[in-house]
């Protein structure tokens, strides 16, 4: 009898920190960028690789990126998105996957990014307007189409979103 109380007691110490542990708010964090400079010198083509400006950014993006732990890589469908993607998405051993730039920040996007640390390249016009869709307010406005260099960081822990932008040249 007396071993039984012994373990009874125990347990109900451990029982109520396990549960805790269980129920740890988890933390979201958002990187989002635009694509790096982009090949201009066809003004017909709708989907441009990036030029060789363009393509050192991305990798320079990568470095900026070298200390965090993504769990994700999200671009759209173009060229210019993806190439700025791919170093960072190489380094961090993660396939790139697309998402619809018609669609920001839906319920299955918030559901699958749940606690994760996540890149999202995107470009002038909807970078912006997908961190207002996170934030659940309009506070930014579309990029200025010359600005490769923004670095829009949103983190999200139980109610509370602390949004930042950042200059990276």
């Amino acid at each position: 009898m007396k071993y039984f109380l012994i373990v009874a007691f125990a347990l109900s110490f451990i029982i109520p920190v396990n549960a805790q542990e269980k129920t740890k708010p988890s933390t979201t964090t958002y990187y989002l960028i635009r694509h790096a400079e982009k090949d201009r010198s066809d003004k017909t083509n709708k989907d441009p690789n990036l030029k060789e400006e363009g393509n050192k950014r991305a990798v320079n993006w990568s470095k900026v990126f070298e200390n965090v732990d993504f769990d994700a890589v999200y671009s759209t469908q173009y060229n210019r998105t993806t190439q700025t993607a791919q170093p960072t998405a190489k380094m961090q051993e993660l396939e790139i996957q697309s998402y619809d730039p018609r669609n920001l920040y839906s319920e299955e996007f918030a559901k699958a990014t749940f606690g994760k640390t996540v890149l999202v390249v995107g470009h002038s016009n909807t970078t912006p307007v997908f961190v207002n869709a996170i934030l659940g307010e309009k506070k930014y406005e579309n990029m200025d189409d010359h600005d490769n260099g923004s670095l829009y960081i949103v983190t999200i822990s139980e109610d509370h979103k602390i949004d930042q932008v950042l200059k990276i040249n």
